[in-house]
């Protein structure tokens, strides 16, 4: 099969010159199908290093040594530490030794740093003397930097004093967590070893296990603060019915109250969950937003006639959660054959929070049963009045697209196109944009077409100042040192449980940055959850940052993506949309039954798969083993279908027989209308995240897609 808009995919980290409009990240435009290494050679010598430090260091080596013959600057003292750190990694560290000489009078922002890589290089290459000495002058010239927890490992293995002093002084730095890991397994019965595992070590693999000691065995021994402590860990590992019973023990808070009921009620344990919402809202009537949510959840686990006073309390207490109050009061009294009282909570709803969520859930329901009546008509109005009326509901940017797509169907043709460019403008990352987009003829593939795209990636990778932190941390994390700036993080991020969001954005993007997908991706955008005004406003800001974009759709892996994307003749962003969604690129997850690895194979899949392409030895945690396995399968889908990439992406999830089914009983004469019929939520919800992570790799990393995106807000802004 011929290839449809056949490019090149360019492994690139380069400064950006693109525009950032209303959130939208325009990158480098180029005419070219691929930036060469030529085209990198001819960036200027003199550029801030911290440009290219998300180059490979192979890459970046020549222009390090460029920038240091410029002489004495900060711009030479940052290309000499650089040099020298990936000097250390490929074990030439003679080389590294050299470039930080007298480096530490010099570059004053990392001069413990500096230190600690020169000692790390002489333990290297054997030289143990001038290491020892080199660690007791971090320790005399740096005694309360973070990084000195490095020079007290070391020396606390022939001193155990100098272990102590780390755990005293630096008890987040990940080395000292791994000093109490090497202390337990020397002396097991040790619990406040484990406690400063259980609050700091959330990146140990034996972090469950440590929890698990501190419940079952030191459960007498823990304060409530402690066990507030412990219940966060478990809040934070999604382990929520263990963590229901630590918040059981933790200061009666309303916060930890709640989480206690909300954990008993995820673990299916009903009766004690009414029981610990009843103690919520008795021991706090007036808590604020953990009681009113806790006299929600109660309402929906007692009898419809006993739920209605629980709703009438956040109605009259509560403004903030008082419209969701309504509709699920107002679905009640239909229930209970009260349709003129019923009716009348709906009208309050829409006449007194007219802007809230809740009345968005009502206006789309309300579209819904009139489409699924045939009357389009009343459903286009109801769609359009939510789109003027709840434009941040997380229901717009679905609603506006239904809006152009009824108008069409209703044969208003003009009113539609203009609906699909407003969406585009007002949510440009949601899937619904895809949509919209293909709606208007944009060449972006279709469900039937996007599997033949070869889109054309130019890879950069900017790095804007954190929002928060010491000036150590904003320099490791400029420079490139990823994994030094996530161990200085580990000691200044103290606010764990209550993040503010220059915090919560800042650890999102550390976590990223060691390769914590999961957690990073989830903390950057868990922050649409704020509710103060002023939080909201923050976090929009940062949503401005086109390297916000950049870190929450990364790239990596990408050659062996390209590799076995290639072979299967399947479109590589897609692929690697599909990887995000499956698994944040994390080779090692693991799901509940089994899902290992990037795109979460399944053992019997991956064996079945391996005999198909004659794999005799193969590795599920390898990348490159499983991206081989995965994309045959995802190939194997597409086949099933026709190359519908939608049939196949929904296939690759719930399965053949399961979509098959569904096509029997819905019919196939809609793309759009048989997505949102799709019956498991969780499957759909998958749809529409494959895609929608699809179209934000196009915005971010195709020169096409992002022109057309510049073009399309020069547009709107010339007719305003």
């Amino acid at each position: 099969m011929l290839k449809q808009n056949i490019t090149k995919v360019s492994i690139v980290a380069v400064a950006s010159i693109g525009a950032l409009l209303t959130g939208v990240f325009l990158p480098q435009l180029t005419n070219n199908n691929k930036i060469s290494q030529n085209a990198i050679e001819k960036l200027n010598p003199d550029l801030d290093v911290t440009k290219f430090v998300s180059l490979p260091p192979e890459q970046r080596r020549s222009k390090l040594e460029s920038a240091i013959k410029t002489g004495k600057s900060l711009n030479t003292s940052r290309a000499r530490y650089i040099l020298a750190n990936d000097l250390i990694q490929q074990g030439q560290e003679e080389l590294a030794i050299a470039q930080l000489k007298n480096l530490e009078q010099e570059y004053t922002a990392l001069a413990p740093y500096v230190l600690v890589k020169r000692a790390q290089a002489y333990e290297q290459i054997g030289e143990t003397d001038k290491a020892q000495e080199v660690w007791e002058e971090v320790l005399k010239t740096y005694p309360e930097e973070a990084v000195v927890a490095e020079a007290l490992y070391v020396l606390g293995k022939q001193n155990p004093e100098y272990w102590d002093e780390a755990i005293a002084k630096f008890p987040g730095y990940p080395t000292t967590v791994k000093i109490a890991q090497e202390k337990l397994k020397q002396n097991p019965n040790q619990p406040q070893l484990l406690l400063l595992i259980a609050k700091y070590g959330f990146h140990v693999p034996e972090y469950g296990t440590v929890l698990e000691q501190l419940r079952t065995k030191y459960a007498s021994e823990l304060t409530p603060e402690d066990w507030e402590m412990v219940a966060f860990g478990y809040w934070e590992k999604q382990d929520y019915p263990k963590g229901a019973l630590a918040y059981q023990k933790a200061p009666k808070t309303p916060q930890n109250l709640y989480r206690h009921a909300r954990g008993l009620w995820l673990g299916r344990k009903t009766k004690e969950s009414r029981e610990a919402y009843q103690t919520l809202i008795n021991t706090f009537p007036n808590g604020g937003e953990d009681t009113a949510l806790g006299l929600i959840r109660l309402s929906r686990l007692v009898d419809r006639q006993d739920a209605i006073p629980y709703l009438d309390r956040v109605i009259a207490n509560f403004p903030s959660h008082a419209p969701e109050a309504m509709l699920d009061k107002s679905k009640l009294l239909d229930q209970l054959d009260s349709a003129q009282s019923a009716s009348l909570t709906r009208q309050q709803l829409l006449k007194e929070y007219n802007n809230s969520d809740a009345a968005a859930k009502l206006r789309w329901e309300l579209a819904e049963q009139a489409a699924k009546g045939g009357d389009l008509q009343a459903a286009w109005k109801w769609a359009q009045q939510l789109t003027v009326n709840n434009p941040d509901s997380e229901l717009a940017a679905q609603a506006g697209f239904w809006v152009g797509k009824w108008a069409q169907q209703l044969g208003q043709t003009e009113d539609g196109k203009k609906a699909f460019e407003y969406m585009i403008l007002r949510y440009p990352h949601s899937y619904y944009a895809w949509r919209s987009a293909v709606m208007l003829g944009w060449p972006v593939g279709d469900f039937t077409t996007v599997r033949d795209l070869s889109p054309e990636v130019v890879h950069t990778k900017e790095r804007d100042p954190l929002p928060f932190g010491s000036e150590t941390l904003r320099e490791l994390y400029q420079i490139g040192q990823d994994r030094d700036a996530w161990k200085q993080w580990q000691v200044e991020f103290e606010e764990r449980m209550n993040p503010t969001v220059a915090q919560q954005y800042t650890d999102g993007v550390l976590r990223i940055g060691v390769g914590d997908n999961l957690d990073g991706i989830w903390m950057l955008t868990s922050l649409s959850q704020r509710k103060n005004p002023e939080e909201i406003a923050e976090y929009k800001a940062l949503k401005e940052r086109r390297t916000y974009w950049q870190t929450l759709y990364p790239f990596p892996y990408l050659e062996t993506i390209v590799k076995w994307s290639d072979k299967r003749e399947l479109n590589t962003v897609l692929v690697t949309a599909l990887i995000r969604q499956e698994s944040r690129f994390m080779p090692k997850i693991k799901s509940v039954v089994g899902a290992t690895g990037l795109m979460q194979i399944m053992p019997e899949t991956g064996k079945e798969a391996a005999q198909k392409i004659n794999l005799v030895s193969y590795d599920l945690e390898n990348v490159n083993d499983n991206v081989n396995l995965g994309t045959y399968y995802f190939d194997f889908t597409h086949k099933e279908y026709q190359n519908n990439s939608m049939l196949a992406v929904a296939s690759y999830n719930a399965g053949p027989n399961a979509v098959s089914s569904w096509l029997k009983r819905f019919g196939f004469n809609d793309a759009d209308a048989f997505v949102e019929k799709i019956p498991y939520p969780e499957t759909r919800g998958y749809v529409e995240s494959v895609f929608e992570n699809y179209w934000n790799y196009l915005q971010i990393y195709n020169p096409e897609v992002s022109q057309l995106m510049e073009r399309h807000y020069a547009k709107y802004n010339k007719n305003k």
